[in-house]
């Protein structure tokens, strides 16, 4: 008998289809030997696929008005009593990472029941980490959750939109570091992936040439639509629209290789 691994998700509200759930599982199960059980938290299941087991939303016993930003992931997802997953391991992705190598190794990779985390990309030193992709037992970051529950207006007043941080610090202040996946298996689409300026207004960005690279993550914009289709952002009513100076850098070509992943 194969292992078997329980791999979630979160999607709430409409920024992501259920067609983004579809597509993260079944790269994720293309990519393995391994069984999964592959798990997403929703407020909505019209959509899903049958292999995708549907779990409710997480929740917060805070006010409505201070249940925002992502603590719905960072903060929700430390549930104790998790989808009834108690004293299991379980990984994390981002519905925007596109999975571009074999996940054996990944999900064998954890020691007992630490935390592990991307080392964040835009962050020096090793202080925060990347919340595209971690991995802990469900019943040991309950703290994380109750102290978010216990001071909503403090967390968001100190961190704002930056919930990976609030997780981050939260676990270092319990353990004393973050545990780092290696770094060759992830890499950042914006970073990694889009060339530098001024070379991107013609050249199609490309996957980097790391050895073992197993996911890329679409964090902030472009997200995998808008790369797919050449799009920094696709409604220009939204703020992060580029306009000014910031088309000036703020390019992408089609990435049509995208497609080849993304299904």
């Amino acid at each position: 008998m194969s292992e078997k691994y329980n791999v979630i998700c979160i999607k709430w509200g409409t920024f992501y289809a259920p067609s983004d759930v579809n597509k993260l599982c079944s790269m994720i199960k293309r990519n393995t030997s391994f069984d999964i059980d592959f798990y997403c938290f929703t407020d909505n299941a019209d959509g899903l696929a049958k292999d995708v087991i549907v779990k409710p939303m997480t929740h917060l016993n805070v006010k409505p008005e201070e249940n925002k930003y992502a603590y719905r992931k960072e903060a929700g997802l430390c549930d104790d009593h998790l989808g009834g997953l108690n004293g299991q391991r379980v990984f994390y992705f981002d519905l925007d990472s596109l999975i571009v190598g074999n996940l054996d190794e990944f999900f064998r990779y954890p020691e007992g029941d630490k935390f592990y985390i991307i080392n964040d990309w835009n962050t020096k030193g090793d202080h925060v980490g990347q919340a595209s992709c971690y991995s802990w037992v469900v019943g040991t970051l309950g703290f994380v959750k109750k102290y978010f529950e216990d001071h909503p207006v403090e967390v968001v007043d100190k961190y704002y939109t930056a919930s990976q941080e609030y997780l981050s610090a939260k676990v270092i202040e319990k353990w004393g570091k973050l545990n780092f996946w290696p770094d060759n298996w992830f890499c950042s689409f914006r970073f990694h992936c889009i060339p530098k300026w001024p070379f991107r207004f013609w050249q199609v960005p490309r996957i980097p040439k790391i050895e073992g690279l197993k996911m890329i993550a679409f964090h902030g914009l472009p997200g995998i639509e808008e790369a797919l289709k050449g799009i920094w952002c696709m409604d220009p009513n939204d703020p992060k629209y580029p306009r000014g100076v910031k088309k000036l850098y703020k390019h992408v070509e089609p990435t049509t290789w995208i497609k080849k992943y993304w299904k």
